[in-house]
């Protein structure tokens, strides 16, 4: 079932950085990617948005993680702000940030064959490989 669109805010730990947008489908994903688990020295947990809109956008750097997208962080307090596809209006906001998270839930899981054996998540949610993630989410060549 996808959960109603709705507005999220949040800001940095620093506070320098804030945000808002829509999260059209407003659950947690986690990503266990190894570039994902290197940056967040975890899983990365992230909600979906678009129509986003930043406060001290100057605060933020980026790095172009692959081909096709980008990660930002707070300059000053080093915050992990997002996970930007470059070519969509999509941003994966890091779920840390989120100034209310009481109504979410952890609903997704990618890149599972990535994830160490030390830890476990207790939720069921859905699961996804690496090659699953690519064949329904890569973009065509067309």
């Amino acid at each position: 079932m996808v959960a109603a669109a709705r507005e999220v805010s949040g800001k940095c730990l620093c506070g320098k950085v804030k945000f808002r947008a829509t999260a059209t489908n407003p659950t947690i994903a986690a990503c266990h990617c190894d570039m994902c688990r290197g940056w967040s020295s975890g899983p990365y947990f992230e909600i979906t948005c678009q129509d986003l809109s930043f406060e001290g956008a100057d605060n933020i750097t980026t790095f172009r993680s692959s081909e096709w997208a980008e990660r930002g962080f707070c300059k000053t307090c080093g915050s992990n702000l997002y996970y930007h596809i470059i070519d969509a209006d999509e941003y994966q906001m890091s779920a840390g940030l989120l100034d209310d998270t009481s109504d979410l839930s952890l609903s997704l899981q990618v890149f599972t064959d990535s994830k160490p054996s030390f830890y476990t998540l207790a939720d069921k949610t859905k699961m996804m490989t690496g090659a699953e993630v690519f064949a329904a989410y890569a973009q065509s060549e067309d």
